[in-house]
């Protein structure tokens, strides 16, 4: 049976993990299943390299890892296929213009040692981000003022905080005149009050980072299967031929008339995949 699709792109939080940060059984048995089918697989997430691969480790066979929303894609085993980088004069003038944000602020650079993630004190991001702050401690360096890090360009910046002053953000950087040579994403966790304000190079994206997967794979989009849940993955499922939304996203997204699965408790990947691998008409 020739399946519908030969490229699956999959974000990881909220989608591909469950809400205690686990792969669901049903889900690595589909993409286990889809692997042996043919289907090309590769994650794509706004976790930068280092800390999406021990995810993508779990799956048992090889992906490609598009990370940082986009900005880098790499093998499992590391090898580079693109890295799009924010400018350090661009990013020198979103930290003069986000002054008031900077205690929620981390900027992140494309290398796996201590500076890897800077920031300039840490007591807001811990209060929102604690976990994460835990998970990547051996990562974190300090410098004051975080301007003085920007020797070099950045992956991205990185805005953490409660919705509404998040929101507050977004409204600043729009008024910050840096609109046309930068990229805004944000991802949003209603119920941790949590929303991830991301500033990446202009034209910098999960879509633009599959589109260019895809072309370099030979592989048409209307051949490309796309799974997210949040704001930060809308390119990626407008460039999808067969975009899916998970049932725990915003109802905002689950409107735009996506075919919608199941929720992430509920393995939404694994129905999602099964309809491809049963032969079912996937449409929107």
């Amino acid at each position: 049976m020739k399946l519908p699709i030969r490229l699956l792109a999959i974000d990881i939080d909220g989608t591909l993990l469950n809400t205690q940060f686990q792969i669901p059984a049903a889900n690595l048995e589909a993409l286990k299943r889809a692997h042996e089918a043919g289907i090309e697989i590769v994650l794509v997430t706004g976790r930068r390299h280092t800390f999406a691969l021990p995810i993508a480790e779990m799956l048992g066979f090889e992906v490609s890892l598009i990370s940082s929303n986009g900005a880098v894609t790499r093998s499992l085993a590391g090898k580079l296929f693109h890295r799009d980088l924010l400018p350090a004069s661009t990013a020198l003038e979103l930290c003069k213009a986000m002054r008031e944000f900077r205690g929620s602020t981390v900027v992140t650079f494309d290398k796996e040692t201590k500076g890897a993630l800077v920031l300039e004190r840490m007591d807001e991001l811990n209060g929102s981000i604690k976990r994460w702050m835990e998970k990547n401690e051996q990562f974190i360096e300090l410098v004051v003022p975080i301007e003085n890090c920007l020797v070099c360009d950045p992956v991205q910046a990185m805005f953490c905080g409660s919705i509404p002053r998040m929101q507050k953000a977004m409204a600043m950087l729009e008024a910050s005149g840096l609109g046309e040579r930068i990229t805004v994403l944000r991802t949003e966790y209603p119920l941790r009050d949590l929303c991830i304000v991301d500033v990446l190079n202009r034209d910098c994206s999960k879509g633009h980072a599959l589109e260019r997967w895809a072309k370099h794979r030979g592989i048409p989009r209307e051949e490309v299967m796309a799974i997210g849940d949040n704001y930060n993955d809308i390119e990626m499922l407008a460039f999808a031929g067969f975009p899916v939304i998970m049932g725990n996203a915003a109802q905002e997204l689950r409107d735009r008339g996506w075919m919608v699965t199941l929720g992430h408790d509920e393995a939404g990947v694994a129905a999602a995949v099964e309809q491809v691998l049963s032969g079912e008409a996937l449409g929107v």
